[in-house]
């Protein structure tokens, strides 16, 4: 959204300077949100709702300090509804039927009410259930706030009963107008220099209220008029940590993103999501695990050293430990990535997978199984078995399939790494099988 300025005048009227500038600076109108204009845009989603008058049911989905809260108690500024907030965190079952029972009576009386719960993630199923009756009979409008996964945190029958918005990070532009309008409240500008207003942009990671508290820190701190450059502010403010929890959506949405670049065989971008991982406090032997995994699953036997090298990382970091063990994860990182790719042996397994699944408890050849015992011996057991190595070119070509299935082709190599060495082999093991006729 476009920022529209206001006078200093305006914005100091009445106001006690010792709030926090997030609080003091809060919107007063959409069109002060900043940022989400894929939601408040001309031609943004939640724009085109409230143009039209049906306002239903809503969850908003992002993370903290983009403007939910503010958009909620906006949007019921604007639609002329009571507004109803309350968190998840403070209130019970108890609190909400004591807010239907109000919303119910001002229903009576003509009026709508808005309920904005905050942290709406943290009731549990059979309370996000109590919502579903007066959502259905229009006691309330719900607006709901999470910062995590609404389909792994919400009932589906809710979800059913709303729309989710999600909501965006800050980016540069965004917090910069932020500044500027902290910088207009103050009557002064932020004492930094360029590259340190970089960094305390940076520090924010998106967050509009983070960026704010930062630059109140600034305001807060400073004697004659002194310019801060980037070491000065670091030694000023505290780091702020990144936004990612080992539980949550930033910790799958990062190893996902990591996996896949390793998969797209990206080096840099794989190097940037582990680098984050592991300054956001994440586990490296979570890591390395995740390492190995990709070697198995998408290198396989392309180049078998992968499954080694990733190997060899994971012993390296358990006897360096931090910080030097993180450096031999990262050499299997870039290993992995520039590596030859293939998914023939995860796609192999989950074939047989499926096969042995669906075909139950077959009874292999009996050529194929010892006979211990005069019974087995006498029932046929190990009959007809050729000892590969007895032939000339140690191959012998019979089924080891049970009767009832026939030969089954689960592992196709690719041409690419050393499974081009694999499949030629294959291939000559099929062309004598072909000329002995066996087990076809």
């Amino acid at each position: 959204m476009n920022i529209k300025p206001k006078s200093n005048e305006n914005i100091k009227q009445g106001v006690n300077e010792n709030r926090p500038l997030a609080d003091i600076l809060r919107p007063k109108n959409l069109s002060d949100i900043v940022g989400q204009s894929h939601l408040l845009g001309e031609n943004g989603s939640l724009n085109s709702m409230l143009k039209s008058g049906n306002l239903s049911s809503i969850i908003f989905w992002g993370p903290a300090g983009v403007g939910k809260t503010s958009v909620a108690r906006l949007i019921a500024k604007e639609v002329d509804y009571d507004f109803v907030q309350t968190s998840a965190i403070f209130s019970g079952v108890a609190v909400l039927k004591k807010i239907f029972e109000e919303a119910r009576l001002a229903s009576e009386q003509g009026r709508k009410t808005l309920l904005f719960v905050d942290e709406i993630h943290r009731f549990n199923r059979a309370q996000q259930d109590c919502f579903l009756p007066v959502i259905e009979d229009g006691t309330i409008t719900l607006l709901g706030a999470t910062t995590e996964n609404p389909s792994f945190e919400l009932n589906s029958a809710l979800l059913s009963r709303a729309k989710v918005l999600q909501f965006e990070p800050l980016i540069t532009h965004d917090l910069e107008a932020l500044l500027k309008r902290a910088e207009l409240f103050k009557d002064k500008n932020l004492p930094l220099s360029d590259a340190a207003r970089e960094v305390l942009i940076s520090l924010a990671d998106g967050d509009g209220r983070a960026v704010l508290g930062l630059a109140q820190e600034v305001f807060s701190n400073i004697i004659n008029d002194e310019i801060l450059d980037e070491k000065a502010l670091l030694s000023l403010v505290q780091r702020r940590a990144p936004i990612y929890d080992k539980g949550q959506d930033g910790h799958y949405n990062l190893i996902s993103a990591l996996h896949k670049s390793v998969r797209g065989s990206d080096p840099d971008a794989a190097l940037y999501y582990f680098a984050r991982m592991l300054d956001a406090g994440e586990d490296p032997m979570f890591l390395a695990r995740r390492l190995i995994r990709m070697a198995v699953e998408d290198i396989g036997l392309a180049d078998p050293n992968a499954l080694t090298q990733t190997i060899a990382a994971r012993d390296a970091y358990q006897m360096l430990g931090s910080p030097e063990g993180e450096l031999a994860l990262a050499q299997a990182v870039i290993y992995l990535c520039v590596a030859p790719k293939s998914n023939a042996v995860y796609k192999a397994y989950k074939s047989a997978r499926n096969m042995a699944k669906k075909s139950g408890s077959l009874m292999p050849p009996k050529a194929i199984l010892n006979a211990p015992t005069k019974l087995m011996g006498e029932a046929g057991y190990g009959e007809g078995y050729i000892y590969d190595h007895d032939t000339p070119q140690g191959f012998s070509g019979q089924n080891y399939f049970p009767t009832n299935i026939g030969r089954q082709k689960f592992y196709t190599p690719v041409e690419r790494g050393f499974e081009r060495d694999i499949k030629k082999r294959l291939d000559y093991f099929t062309s004598l099988r072909n000329k002995k006729n066996i087990g076809n």
